[in-house]
């Protein structure tokens, strides 16, 4: 084998693109593979936005890579001269006192000193009117949260890694690799590409192309809605901030309306249908998955009404135990993944794509990045 690249890089979404980038910075020849084009709308890094945060529900251990994610973005807007990628719109979090947001965000802000501000429901009623309290739930502000401009954040570090000499290669569907001694090779439809190492972010394609791991992910369906508002008080630019509240009908979040008329965005981030196969998944409106915002929006967002303005499909990809996988292959020590994100994993691409970076280069990561590897699935516990 005569490698063409040091590295290819299979999907260039939220991870690759940020992978593709840190590769090139060291100076290695990279590729990125796609089979759509950049910021495409069929995977998992689309939607015009994701919610930011530091006070982790899902466990305290993401923390310290959340610091390190908040650098690199900042990094990513000025080299861009971008201060719209990463919005400090701010986020207010609610639900039962012993549900699972409220706890687990107060456990990571205990645990690595993160200031939040927890307020009554007068304190919500006159800060944030938008927003209704429900009984018996609490709420908390985190000042520094924020969005992330998804599309947008995903061509920028695509314009750095080809600035800095990385290609990239769309329409270009990947079959399956094998690696040896000598190298990988990607079979695909434009042909075989070969290279030293290898890195697959695949988003929903990533089972399939990491099968032989035999760790189940499942795919879901999760649908992306936008509904008119009443007023201007959910605007982005008013001090409308993000949100997440925990109800017993699934947890719900969404965003501020970034411009006048385009409508607040909404999600269930609970639920969702499997899918069997990510290149055929069903984009049509479920009026079933409308109801249900609408239902929550007429409840809780009095300035928000119900005519719907657009949607958009995402695609979930789901891990056993619902945390990120971000490894070395066990037999193929030349490849690198990060897969099975599972709904939380855009926030962290600055950082997943510096630590597949060190892994290719270095072997290791000197991120804190250990209770998101695969000896974890043969443990059988949790990250601690």
């Amino acid at each position: 084998m005569n490698p063409t690249y040091d590295v290819i890089v299979l999907g260039t979404g939220g991870v690759g693109s940020a992978a593709l980038y840190h590769l090139a910075a060291r100076g290695l020849r990279v590729v990125g593979l796609d089979q759509h084009p950049p910021a495409h709308g069929f995977g998992s890094s689309h939607g015009e936005s994701r919610i930011i945060r530091k006070a982790y529900f899902e466990h305290p251990d993401y923390v310290p890579l959340l610091e390190r994610a908040y650098g690199l973005w900042d990094h990513l807007g000025k080299a861009m001269d971008r201060r719209d990628l990463f919005e400090r719109s701010g986020l207010l979090q609610i639900g039962p006192a012993d549900g699972v947001v409220i706890p687990g965000v107060m456990e990571s802000a205990a645990r690595h000193g993160l200031g939040l501000e927890q307020l009554s429901e007068t304190a919500v009623r006159e800060a944030f009117p938008q927003y209704r309290l429900p009984e018996g739930c609490e709420a908390v502000f985190e000042q520094d949260a924020g969005l992330l401009r998804v599309e947008a954040c995903v061509e920028a570090y695509l314009n750095l890694a080809r600035n800095a000499g990385a290609e990239l290669r769309t329409g270009v569907v990947a079959h399956h690799w094998r690696a040896s001694q000598r190298g990988v090779a990607v079979e695909t439809s434009s042909g075989v590409f070969q290279s030293g190492a290898l890195v697959i972010t695949a988003g929903a394609w990533a089972p399939e192309l990491l099968a032989g791991l035999g760790i189940p992910m499942e795919v879901r369906r999760k649908p992306l809605f936008w509904l008119e508002t009443r007023s201007d008080a959910h605007l982005l630019d008013g001090g409308c901030p993000c949100f997440f509240y925990e109800r017993p009908e699934g947890q719900f979040y969404g965003f501020p309306e970034l411009s006048a008329g385009e409508g607040v965005k909404l999600a269930c981030h609970t639920g969702g249908e499997l899918v069997a196969d990510p290149a055929r998944v069903n984009r049509e409106l479920d009026e079933a998955d409308l109801s249900k915002v609408q239902r929550f929006a007429e409840e809780w967002f009095p300035q928000v009404g119900d005519r719907l303005l657009r949607h958009k499909t995402c695609l979930y990809t789901m891990s056993p135990d619902e945390h990120f996988i971000v490894d070395r292959h066990p037999e193929h020590p030349t490849v690198a993944f990060a897969a099975g994100l599972s709904g939380h994993g855009f926030k962290f691409a600055s950082v997943l794509g510096e630590i597949l970076g060190d892994l290719i280069v270095e072997g290791h990561t000197d991120q804190p990045a250990g209770f998101l590897g695969l000896n974890r699935f043969e443990r059988q516990t949790k990250p601690s």
